[in-house]
């Protein structure tokens, strides 16, 4: 079975193809309290250092409810200090964040950790999603089981018709699966924008007025997104704040105290707690890679904190070989205008081509590699090998109607057949 992680990196939702629902769809609630906070909750009441992780995708990375919530704890917990560790990456999943967890996350001894996937996990099978969140919380609580963890659901206008409905759409009633298991609250934060929907008082995608005149075609109503998925920094984010806020009162009367994280027997025995990043070696590596210098190179250093290794190679024939024992493996790499495709072999299999180049490909991002899923437990090799052919850029750059005059920029920037990579993405260890 071909892995098909971070297909859609950076783009803010990784598909909008809507699946079949393999369960009924839930009851919609924006605040479920279970276990609460009581971790993170007392080292605010007593004044002490709270570190706060985001983990999530676009909706999480942009300038609105994750530093509008950070403000908040600074003004509601005025004698704490509350610092930030953000782990959003635009595009990003489940499917790629419990393989970076640790790196991203744990690594900065968090003591609250938001988890926000509801609308990058959208398009993925339920399998997937549930093997993934379980796999973060799982990790989480082996790394501190006094760690904190706080599910958060955002949504895009596709997702207002089960809303509406009063019915959570079906990423997050996955979700609540696992939060149910582990006793993890959850704040579902597109219950308000529905109801504001469906009572009239919101649009859900349109521009900001500029003029009074278009303020009063409003009739009072606020317009939530640009785009129907990415809220309004002034508007949308400003009613997630306020749903956040709204849970922590119910969670904060909670009255919980302090205690460890149990985990006990997960809800599938395949969830992905193995998941980890493993580093790429030199002796994996053909002669012609380059380890490249955050110090000196510009793409290095502008990925240096997701990806502090970062190798690079162009010419067709150049290979990257090792050996895992495992189920699972994918490589943690970038996207970009100068890329081209890569051959992928695992054992004694048929290679197949990946380009690392798609429609998006104005500029480079963080991607991921699919190599391998579902494999049987044993040592596997593989052998990735760049390739001499480009795709076809043009023709994948017009796939998008905004890159319609792309033709105008230097066709130069878009020459190469480079791959960019920062490490392995494996369920199981890499044995050379």
């Amino acid at each position: 079975m071909v892995l098909t992680i971070g297909l859609g990196l950076m783009m803010g939702v990784v598909a909008s193809t809507k699946p079949q629902s393999a369960t009924p769809l839930r009851e919609a609630v924006e605040c479920r309290v279970r276990e609460g906070l009581p971790n993170a909750l007392a080292k605010w009441r007593a004044g002490n250092e709270v570190r706060v992780a985001y983990l999530g995708g676009s909706i999480t990375e942009a300038n609105g409810w994750r530093p509008k919530t950070m403000a908040w704890f600074a003004s509601h917990f005025p004698n704490a200090k509350s610092v930030e560790i953000n782990a959003a990456i635009g595009g990003t999943g489940s499917d790629l964040g419990v393989f970076r967890l640790k790196q991203d996350v744990l690594d900065h001894k968090p003591d609250l950790l938001f988890v926000e996937f509801a609308v990058n996990d959208s398009g993925a099978p339920e399998d997937r999603i549930r093997k993934g969140i379980e796999g973060i919380v799982r990790q989480t609580w082996h790394a501190n089981p006094r760690t904190d963890i706080c599910f958060v659901y955002t949504l895009t206008e596709g997702m207002l018709g089960d809303l509406v409905a009063g019915k959570c759409p079906r990423a997050a009633g996955v979700m609540e699966e696992v939060a149910d298991h582990y006793g993890i609250p959850s704040i579902h934060l597109g219950v308000e924008v529905a109801r504001m929907h469906h009572d009239g008082k919101l649009l859900f995608t349109g521009p900001l007025p500029q003029t009074d005149s278009e303020r009063a075609a409003l009739d009072g109503r606020i317009v939530f997104s640009g785009d129907g998925v990415h809220p309004y920094p002034e508007t949308g984010h400003e009613i997630y704040l306020q749903c956040i806020q709204r849970g922590f009162a119910q969670i904060e009367a909670s009255p919980t105290k302090p205690f460890r994280h149990r985990m006990g027997s997960p809800l599938g025995m395949d969830n992905w707690e193995r998941a980890r990043l493993v580093p790429i070696s030199r002796s994996m590596l053909s002669s012609g890679w380059k380890h490249l210098d955050p110090g000196t190179d510009d793409i290095a250093k502008r990925f240096v904190a997701r990806m502090p290794d970062l190798w690079q190679a162009g010419r067709p024939g150049e290979t990257l070989t090792f050996r895992f024992k495992g189920t699972t493996a994918s490589i943690y790499d970038l996207l970009g205008p100068n890329c081209g495709q890569v051959s992928v072999q695992v054992d004694d299999g048929k290679p197949f081509t990946t380009p690392r180049f798609d429609a998006y490909c104005t500029y480079h991002r963080l991607a991921a590699l699919p190599i391998a899923e579902g494999l049987p437990d044993r040592v596997h090799t593989v052998t990735i090998r760049i390739l001499p052919d480009q795709p076809d850029k043009l023709q994948i750059l017009h796939q998008r109607r905004e890159n319609a005059s792309i033709t105008s920029l230097d066709p130069k920037i878009y020459d190469g057949t480079n791959w960019y990579m920062g490490s392995i993405m494996v369920l199981g260890d890499v044995v050379g």
